[in-house]
């Protein structure tokens, strides 16, 4: 009777541990999919600033 146990859990267990793995990797890729974006943005401030740069150059230029 001992043996039955093992079984029971492994029965309950088992789907909750692929649901958790499943859920694991869907996050993984989320996360991963995050990170371009947010590098996207980056690369797009940088442009932002640089073009602010460049005017705000141009208008201490215009005073002197």
């Amino acid at each position: 009777m001992e043996w039955i146990v093992p079984i029971i859990v492994a029965v309950i267990t088992g789907p909750v541990v692929v649901i958790l793995n499943r859920l694991r990797r869907e996050n993984s890729e989320q996360h991963a999919h995050n990170t371009i974006l947010l590098k996207s943005i980056g690369n797009r401030i940088d442009k932002v600033a640089s073009k602010l740069d460049q005017h705000i150059g141009w208008h201490e230029g215009k005073r002197n």
